[in-house]
């Protein structure tokens, strides 16, 4: 993963390419091309036998040309960075600032590409493939660009889940003021918890808990963690939020037919959260906190 800087000074983070995903593109590349050489190669020997030697030489050089040169800056200034591999593994060629190419881009590229895959059969664009951190040949390093991919495997985000301990007390939270970039903050801090250094999430734990109780009452039962409140505001948001979906009470479809669905009585609704944990009074004055069977447990 990089972070790419966009001229408006915002971050985007972008996948980079591999460097056994860029040889395999470039081995699809060079297929397509060494396929037109051998076909158009028929046909141009056999215009080039019609006319001088002169005009044939000039054919010759003209075809190896568009087929070595003209070919990857065609594809890429035409699709905005990807070419025919790169399009089967859905990679892109991007400035890096993030935006698309354009043909200067690829020109510079295809150029510096003949030199890089055809005179050196690919030395030089593996060794500063290898040799940088964002595997940038040198083609890359003077047109300005990175490859990235542009198709990532899809992850599910994760879902925010309702501490036993806190329901009864999240049940009556007035959630009307949490801003919706503040909570999708509090959902990726819940997802990367385990991979955070333990100083890192408490500090921006308590950023997050701080900034979440200036804009939710009541405020948590003493001595909740920060991801512990984090996690009930945000399983409490989600509760109501499909909750709000569900049709109301003796609801009954009307049919296009005329009259109603008949609609199967439902069961009596459970408890939202199941058993619930009393929360622990808080330790009286001057007393040292117990830290032995704490009832809460970190997300996974």
């Amino acid at each position: 993963m990089s972070e790419l800087v966009v001229g408006e000074a915002v971050v985007l983070e972008m996948r980079l390419a591999k460097v056994a995903s860029r040889s395999l593109a470039l081995a699809l590349d060079l297929g397509v091309q060494l396929f037109l050489m051998i076909v158009g190669t028929f046909i141009v020997v056999g215009v080039a036998v019609q006319v001088d030697d002169a005009l044939a030489a000039a054919l010759v050089l003209m075809f190896f040309l568009a087929v070595i040169l003209g070919y990857p800056v065609a594809f890429e200034t035409l699709t905005r960075g990807r070419s025919l591999g790169k399009m089967a593994l859905g990679l892109r060629v991007v400035r890096e600032d993030g935006g698309p190419i354009r043909f200067r881009h690829a020109l510079v590229r295809g150029l510096l590409g003949v030199v890089e895959f055809w005179l050196s059969g690919g030395a030089i664009a593996l060794i500063t493939s290898l040799a940088s951190a964002r595997g940038k040949r040198v083609g890359d390093f003077l047109a300005g660009t990175v490859v990235v991919r542009e198709r990532m495997p899809t992850q599910a985000a994760p879902i925010a889940m309702m501490p036993p301990q806190l329901a009864g007390w999240a049940s009556t939270l007035d959630l009307a003021r949490v801003p919706d970039d503040l909570a999708l903050a509090a959902r990726q801090f819940l997802g990367r918890f385990r991979d955070l250094a333990p100083e890192v999430r408490e500090t921006m734990g308590g950023r997050l808990a701080a900034a979440m109780a200036g804009v939710t009452t009541p405020p948590p039962p003493p001595g909740v963690p920060a991801w512990a409140f984090l996690s009930a505001v945000l399983a409490e948001r989600r509760r109501r939020e499909m909750a709000r979906m569900l049709p109301p009470a003796g609801y009954q479809p009307i049919s296009p037919y005329g009259g109603h669905y008949p609609v199967a009585p439902q069961p009596p609704p459970a408890p939202p959260y199941g058993w619930q944990h009393p929360v622990a009074a808080p330790p009286a004055e001057g007393a040292q906190p117990q830290r032995d069977g704490d009832p809460f447990t970190p997300p996974s």
